[in-house]
Formats: C-alpha cells, sequence, structure tokens
C-alpha cells in the first residue's frame, strides 16, 4: 500500500495507449472511494464512494486483448457521474474482479444493500433498466 496525499493507495494506474501508460487520465482506489483524475494544464477529478457502485462491467476488444488491456464502465447512483469509466486498464479483469470485490466489502462495511442504494426513487439511465418497484 502507498501514501498520497494521505490516501492509502490500494490500487492506482493510468489509460494506457497500447502497451505504454503515456496519458494523463490516472485511476485511483483508496479510503473507500475510486478517483479519476484527467487532464495535466485542466486538471479535473471525479470521485466516487465504492458502496454507491450498482454494477461494474469489462469491455475488450481485439486490440485491447493483444495489449492486455481492457475498458471497465461502473455505472453509480452519483448524480454528478451516474456512469464512471476506466478505459484501457492494464490487466482489466484482475481489476475488475478486484474492484467488485472491495465493492461488497465496502456495501457490508456500511451495512448498504441494494435496495438501500435505490430507495431514493427511480434509476432512470440509458441502460434500458427499470429499477422502480
Amino acid at each position: 500500500m502507498n501514501q498520497d496525499n494521505s490516501r492509502t493507495i490500494l490500487w492506482k494506474d493510468r489509460k494506457h495507449i497500447l502497451w505504454f501508460p503515456f496519458t494523463f487520465e490516472k485511476y485511483c482506489v483508496a479510503n473507500g472511494r475510486i478517483y479519476c483524475n484527467h487532464g495535466l494544464v485542466n486538471q479535473k477529478e471525479h470521485e466516487c464512494l465504492l458502496y454507491r457502485i450498482l454494477d461494474i462491467s469489462l469491455r475488450r476488444g481485439l486490440l485491447n486483448l493483444i495489449c492486455g488491456t481492457g475498458t471497465i464502465s461502473m455505472r453509480t447512483t452519483d448524480d454528478s457521474d451516474p456512469v464512471l469509466v476506466l478505459k484501457n486498464i492494464k490487466r482489466s479483469r484482475e481489476v475488475k474482479d478486484f474492484l467488485s470485490d472491495l465493492i461488497e466489502k465496502e456495501r457490508i462495511k456500511k451495512g448498504v444493500t441494494g435496495r438501500e442504494i435505490l430507495s431514493n426513487g427511480s434509476f432512470d439511465d440509458d441502460f434500458g433498466d427499470d429499477f422502480t418497484q
């Protein structure tokens, strides 16, 4: 585990181009949150509590398979970032499994169930799911 600005970092990476991490998109999991940083001069940081993530998926095309990368998409209950995307991540399957386990541990730690996350009303998104009861 690394320490960065008083965060206990569990995982970090950046977007890769082919095999090379020469981009300004950085991702980090620390303190029960996922952080997405974009930009060099004009920086923007997104933060989401892990227990607010509803669904996680992995997409890997042919070039991703060749390069050993993949894109992880996470649907959340966060109004400002309903979908978080970690683009071209190295060892993406292992990272997705790690994040899934961490999300479940955070939900158990907070005592949160799926119904409590969605109890604030309907969750309308572009995925075609209807979560209203």
